[in-house]
């Protein structure tokens, strides 16, 4: 009987799958397309020269032809390509002069729309019964959710006849601030703007600190639900308030209804908007860079500013769970930034994440890029003056340099203001929040990019100062992504979809509150009345 030995050198039987799992491999990785006819040919030739295409076992060949098939193309807005874009356009942006500057012709506002503060008429005068007790609450999370809780709980002490105890903030993991209520505003205006209507202690009285042995957290805490109605307060704290004489709601975020009796919208109102004014010390130096803002402006527009509330820090990044154009490296430092701060909540068994998902939805924050494309697309040109909120910019030299050089008459709290002058406000990141809230305050035109409390309490408060419209550019991130990713895009059709963008958000300036929105950010009807025309 015949046998034929296997030649020295000749691939041995598990050859077929070891080929087979090595082009697999190799085809997954990007940037080999142009090797896949190359890689196909020599896997034949090497399986008919070796072992005989006809002895070659169906899995083998199934597997082969798999490993060559090209996968769909990602749906449009799935993928990163605004570098690409730009890329393509700077040229036609830079040439282009046949536009007026943006800033002057932004808002085109209904006259027959005019809205103004009344909250002066609305509010009772009459005087305070006997109070009920001490009403004491704890403000956690950022600059503008202490400010969603105070007021709050200035409508709930109103509701309660309850006398409300300065709240306490608390340190929160991510913020790291430990500022307290006095360092961001201030107490006596306060106190005083309220007296008539609620009122507002700094401390507890000494009899009853010694009730409860000097320790607030002896003091009942309620645990209210989130958005609680007039009636829960009614029929759940208000007993143990009048039995006890002090209660204590902690955390105290969202928990009281958007919805509430008049009587407790307005003193929302009152104390968001007029009640609540910054520090002394934070007033001063916002001032002073909302006036240096302003000089550098008056030659080329008047004064008039856009400000920019941009999203783009590591934390924001890497919770977004989106990918930009950093690469493997980006990727590395993302998911130890999120280990870091959620620590493994992103790799819990049954979540799935999505990174082109995210993006087509509108969930990605925008890079200073997109933002910078946006608005030259918009109309504002290189002459525009543009003040940038936010906190430390993730990789700041590589993303902020394309802004800069579409925008380059650009500022921030750093070019403003001294280093010596913000020395006092350095490691208070809701105190440094709070410049950036008076300078986007008094822009021409504010730009939100990724949502949250800041954009949704300063549109609420532009409404109120500018006749109930948030002169806001909101834009729409899931069509935004879809122009953003046809790097062959011209400039003309460019410019028209970010021009419709524009008048979108100028026709959304105004809004009524609808009955599951917050009066923050729509205070009209409850804070502001309507005037007549003419």
């Amino acid at each position: 009987m015949h046998v034929t030995r296997r030649k020295r050198g000749a691939p041995p039987a598990a050859a077929p799958r070891l080929l087979q799992a090595v082009v697999t491999v190799v085809l997954r990785r990007r940037g080999v397309l142009l090797a896949v006819p190359l890689l196909y040919l020599s896997a034949i030739v090497f399986l008919a020269g070796k072992w005989g295409l006809d002895g070659a076992s169906p899995a083998v060949v199934v597997g082969i032809t798999a490993a060559f098939r090209r996968r769909p193309p990602p749906a449009p807005g799935s993928v990163y390509k605004s570098s690409q874009v730009f890329e393509k356009l700077w040229p036609m942006m830079e040439a282009d002069s046949n536009h007026t500057n943006a800033l002057m012709t932004a808002w085109h506002r209904n006259s027959g729309q005019k809205w103004q503060s009344c909250i002066s008429k609305r509010v009772n005068n009459t005087g305070l019964p006997p109070s009920n007790g001490y009403l004491i609450i704890e403000a956690n999370g950022g600059l503008n959710q202490q400010r969603m809780s105070i007021c709050d709980a200035v409508a709930v002490a109103g509701l309660l006849n309850a006398t409300l105890v300065i709240p306490m903030f608390h340190l929160n993991s991510v913020w790291r601030d430990a500022s307290k209520f006095g360092d961001i505003f201030d107490e006596d205006y306060f106190i005083e703007s309220l007296k008539n209507h609620v009122r507002v202690v700094k401390v507890l009285p000494e009899d009853l600190l010694e009730k409860f042995d000097h320790n607030l957290s002896s003091i009942t805490n309620m645990r209210t639900r989130a958005f609680s109605s007039k009636s829960y307060y009614l029929q759940k704290v208000l007993p143990t308030l009048l039995e006890l004489g002090a209660v204590r709601i902690a955390p105290f975020s969202n928990r009281l209804a958007h919805t509430v009796v008049p009587r407790m919208q307005r003193l929302r109102c009152l104390a968001n908007f007029e009640a609540l004014r910054f520090s002394e010390p934070i007033r001063l130096l916002a001032q002073k860079m909302v006036d240096r803002m302003v000089m550098k402006g008056n030659a080329l527009s008047g004064g008039k500013y856009v400000s920019v509330h941009l999203r783009f820090e590591e934390d924001m990044v890497a919770f977004s769970c989106c990918k930009y154009d950093g690469g493997i490296k980006e990727e590395a430092e993302m998911e130890k930034a999120r280990e870091k701060g959620w620590k493994g909540k992103f790799h819990r068994n049954g979540r799935v994440i999505s990174p082109e998902a995210n993006r087509r939805g509108g969930k990605c924050p925008l890079t200073p890029l997109e933002v910078g494309m946006m608005l030259r697309g918009m109309g504002f040109d290189n002459r525009t003056m543009l003040y940038v909120a936010s906190g430390k910019i993730y990789n700041a030299k590589k993303y902020m340099a394309p802004l800069r050089q579409l925008f380059p008459l650009l500022e921030t709290k750093e070019t403003l203001a001294s280093a010596d002058e913000l020395a006092p406000f350095k490691r208070h990141s809701s105190r440094l929040a709070a410049l950036d809230y008076t300078m986007c305050l008094h822009s021409e035109v504010f730009v939100t990019t990724q949502g949250g409390n800041f954009p949704h309490f300063l549109m609420g408060h532009r409404r109120y100062l500018y006749g109930g419209h948030a002169k806001s550019i909101k834009p729409d991130k899931r069509k935004l992504v879809l122009f953003l990713d046809n790097p062959n895009i011209r400039w003309d059709r460019f410019k028209r979809q970010m021009q419709d963008m524009l008048r979108h958000s100028d026709a959304k300036g105004y809004g009524l509150r609808k009955p599951n929105d917050s009066l923050y950010n729509f205070p009209m009807p409850d804070c502001m009345c309507k005037q007549p025309n003419g």
